[in-house]
C-alpha cells in the first residue's frame, strides 16, 4: 500500500459508484473511513440509497476491502433540510429537487461538518463530477462520462467544500467503474443504481406528501390559459410545469401543465407551445468561486433539468439572485427546479427557479 495520503470520510451508500470510491481511495493510502448515512426513519423497508439492504451492501463492501465501517445518524439534519423542504416547496407550488437540497445540506453540509469535527482531512462521494485546483482556487467540472455526469446536483458548492472533497471515480465511465468492482471482488458490481426519492416508499412523491401534508390535499380547479374550467384535481402538489400525463382532462389536442398557481388553488394547462419561456429568476444563488465571474451579465449555458440540454444565455447576478435570458426560449422551466450555470465543462454555479419569464 502507499504512503498514508490523510484521513477520510467516505459516504457510502451501498451502490457501486460510493462503493468504488470508497475502495480505491483505501487502495491509494488514504486512511479511510466507510460511512452509511441512516436519514429516514423507515426501519425495514427497502427504500433506495439508505435502506437495510443497502446498509448491509455497504458493511459488507468495507469488510471485503478491510477498512472500518460505521452508521452515522443525520435523519434529524435530513428531516428539516431536505423532508420539511421538500413539504413547503409543494406548498408553495414549486417542483422541489431534493436530491440537490441533499446534497447541500446533508453530504457536503451536515455530513462535512461531522467530518470535520472528528478531525478527518476530506469527505468522499461516488459522484461522477472532478475538481481542479489551479491559481489557488477550486473548479468544479463534469464528469468524464458525461451521460452520468452530477455537477448540476453540486452546484451549492463552493471553496470550503471543494477544499475537503475528493471524488475518486470522475474521471471513469460507469462501465469502468463496474469492472474495477469486479477487480475488488465487490458483490455490488452489478447491483442497479437508484432511481427512488429515498424518504418516500416505493418512491411513491405524492403519497408522501398525502401522508404528511393532508392540507395540500384540496379540490381545484384545472382550466385552460383562457380560465375555462376544464375539472377538477385534489391538490397541486401533483402537478408540474410541463406535466402531460395523469391531468385528468382532454382538449382533444395534447394537453400540458402551463403553470400551477398554489395559492388560488389551480392547474393551468395548454398545447406544448404555451410552455416555451425566454427567461427565468433564480434564488439561493452560489457560486463555486465564490462569486459570479466578471461584474455583470454574462454569456454562459444555463441546465433547468437534470437530464436537459445546456442553453447559450445571458446571466445577470442580482446578490443572492441571478436573472437568465435564453437566446432560445426554453420548454417547461418549472419553478422550484435548479437553475445551473456552466462555461463549457466549468460549472460556475446555480440556484433555484423562483419564476419563469415569458
Amino acid at each position: 500500500m502507499a504512503v498514508a495520503k490523510g484521513s477520510v470520510l467516505v459516504a457510502m451508500s451501498g451502490g457501486v459508484d460510493s462503493s468504488v470510491a470508497a475502495c480505491l481511495l483505501h487502495e491509494q493510502g488514504y486512511e479511510a473511513v466507510g460511512a452509511h448515512m441512516n436519514l429516514v426513519h423507515l426501519d425495514g423497508v427497502e427504500h433506495g440509497c439508505c435502506g437495510p439492504r443497502a446498509r448491509a451492501d455497504a458493511a459488507e463492501v468495507a469488510r471485503i476491502a478491510g477498512f472500518p465501517f460505521e452508521i452515522v445518524d443525520l435523519s434529524a439534519e435530513f428531516e428539516w433540510e431536505v423532508v420539511d423542504d421538500f413539504l413547503a416547496e409543494h406548498e408553495a407550488g414549486r417542483t422541489p429537487n431534493p436530491c440537490a437540497r441533499c446534497n447541500g445540506g446533508i453530504k457536503f453540509g451536515a455530513f462535512l461538518r461531522l467530518a470535520v469535527e472528528r478531525g478527518f482531512d476530506h469527505v468522499a462521494t461516488g459522484h461522477y463530477v472532478r475538481t481542479l485546483h489551479e491559481g489557488g482556487s477550486w473548479r468544479l467540472v463534469r464528469g468524464v462520462d458525461r451521460s452520468k455526469d452530477q455537477t448540476y446536483m453540486l452546484h451549492m458548492l463552493g471553496q470550503r467544500e471543494l477544499s475537503r472533497s475528493l471524488f475518486p471515480i470522475g474521471a471513469l465511465a460507469k462501465s469502468e467503474t463496474r469492472a474495477i468492482a469486479v477487480r475488488f471482488g465487490l458483490p455490488v458490481a452489478t447491483k442497479p443504481d437508484s432511481q427512488e426519492l429515498c424518504f418516500a416508499p416505493a418512491g411513491d412523491a405524492g403519497g408522501f406528501v398525502r401522508d404528511h401534508a393532508p392540507a395540500l390535499v384540496r379540490a381545484g380547479e384545472v382550466v385552460d390559459v383562457e380560465r375555462r374550467v376544464l375539472g377538477e384535481h385534489d391538490g397541486t402538489f401533483a402537478f408540474t410545469v410541463g406535466q402531460r400525463r395523469g391531468l385528468g382532462v382532454a382538449l382533444g389536442t395534447p394537453a400540458y401543465v402551463v403553470s400551477v398557481d398554489a395559492a388560488a388553488n389551480r392547474v393551468v394547462v395548454g398545447p406544448q407551445e404555451l410552455l416555451a419561456r425566454r427567461g427565468l429568476v433564480a434564488d439561493r444563488a452560489s457560486w463555486v468561486a465564490g462569486g459570479p465571474p466578471g461584474g455583470g451579465p454574462f454569456e454562459a449555458e444555463v441546465r433547468i433539468r437534470y437530464r436537459g440540454e445546456d442553453a447559450p444565455a445571458v446571466v445577470t447576478p442580482r446578490g443572492d439572485t441571478f436573472e437568465v435570458e435564453f437566446r432560445t426560449p426554453q420548454r417547461a422551466v418549472a419553478p422550484g427546479q435548479s437553475a445551473v450555470v456552466y462555461r463549457g465543462d466549468e460549472l460556475l454555479g446555480g440556484g433555484r427557479i423562483v419564476e419563469a419569464r415569458r
